[in-house]
């Protein structure tokens, strides 16, 4: 036993489970969700797609090889709360600089321990995502009711705007490597580090950009490019970057987009957007590139997703041109990726850059590097 100190998770529909402190002390809010991922649990907590969430991990063993200065994805923890079943008790691995318990600690993120979280997690599966708290110290001695009222007085993910909470305040520059091919215009929804140094292998000189930039402001460093990050949040509450975007691709920019990126071009092409019962989260999700026929094994952070439909050509809504679905989901067929005809714009629903893996999508950065290259050499 780590710590004796009790806490309790409770989730919207009145379900408990009863389980000790992990991390900080208090009581913390959010949408209870599951990741299936079996490593990375650092590159997890550090992806700020998972801002406004409780994440609940399904592999067993969490902390094994604690937490060290090299793995972070962004510059903080942005998880709501985390839920383990076996905290390890010792840390094993040379680079590590300290404990995950210590850590979520002195970062203030609640935590709890030593509950079934298989059972947690069909629970999810069976009602969906829904809101949910964790309460240790003081607050696991509050009333059961009182507990379950202070859950469902919190925000529900749908309709929620989150894009603000997790960019960038200024803009920062990451200098291409190897043979430059110009500026590309990143608008910071949630970006991760991982996609930041992918991009600028591939010859990119990365502007990373706050989320209320203008398309003024866009213009201004003369991209080449442009590339939306993923990112937490409703894409229906994105108005205004659907709306960037769609000045964007009328100004004939290429433009690549992931995971929340793919959401908003679903958007700006005129598509709709719906909510995943329980979403995907996860780095074990098998896709189809419907263009080579290959399934590839991809990482997933996404509770929403765009509503197309999976075979065929159709007229973009928005007088964007011809597009298709590129990529689909085999778990469940649901979208994971655009393709639009007339127009250089791509996006995928998953994280091609999977800091802890898998890598299979990786090549999608160079699909995109190629096709810059294309559109620089046809306007010369």
């Amino acid at each position: 036993m780590i710590d004796t100190d009790p806490a309790v998770l409770v989730l919207e529909d009145g379900t408990r489970y009863t389980g000790r402190a992990y991390g900080a002390r208090g009581r913390t809010l959010g949408e209870a969700v599951f990741a299936t991922g079996m490593t990375g649990y650092q590159e997890t907590l550090t992806d700020p797609s998972y801002a406004g969430q409780i994440v609940v991990m399904t592999a067993p063993h969490i902390g094994n090889t604690g937490v060290n200065q090299e793995d972070p994805e962004s510059r903080r923890i942005w998880v709501s709360g985390y839920v383990v079943r076996d905290p390890s008790r010792v840390v094993s691995n040379f680079r590590a600089t300290g404990s995950l318990d210590a850590d979520l600690g002195e970062n203030g993120v609640v935590g709890i321990s030593g509950i079934d979280t298989r059972a947690v997690t069909r629970r999810l599966r069976d009602a969906g995502s829904m809101r949910a708290g964790i309460f240790s110290g003081p607050d696991a001695a509050l009333g059961a009711e009182e507990q379950l009222e202070i859950v469902r007085s919190g925000a529900s993910m749908a309709g929620l705007n989150l894009s603000a909470q997790v960019s960038v305040a200024a803009a920062t520059v990451t200098p291409a490597r190897g043979e430059r091919l110009g500026n590309l215009a990143v608008l910071d929804l949630g970006v991760k580090q991982a996609t930041i140094d992918n991009l600028a292998d591939r010859g990119f000189e990365v502007h990373v950009l706050p989320q209320d930039v203008t398309l003024e402001g866009i213009l201004a460093i003369d991209p080449v490019a442009v590339f939306y990050s993923n990112g937490p949040g409703d894409p229906a509450a994105s108005g205004d970057h659907v709306e960037l975007l769609q000045g964007v691709l009328r100004e004939g920019l290429p433009f690549f987009g992931i995971c929340f990126g793919n959401q908003l071009l679903g958007r700006a092409l005129g598509l709709g957007t719906y909510k995943l019962p329980f979403g995907h989260r996860g780095i074990n999700q098998p896709v189809l590139d419907k263009a080579t026929g290959r399934v590839e094994i991809t990482a997933h952070n996404h509770g929403f997703a765009v509503d197309a439909p999976l075979e065929g050509v159709i007229e973009s809504p928005a007088g964007f041109g011809r597009l298709e679905v590129s990529h689909v989901g085999l778990n469940d067929n649901v979208v994971e990726g655009l393709r639009a005809l007339d127009i250089p714009a791509f996006s995928v629903q998953y994280h091609p850059e999977a800091a802890a893996g898998p890598h299979d999508a990786n090549y999608l950065f160079d699909r995109f590097r190629d096709m810059v290259a294309a559109d620089l050499a046809k306007k010369n």
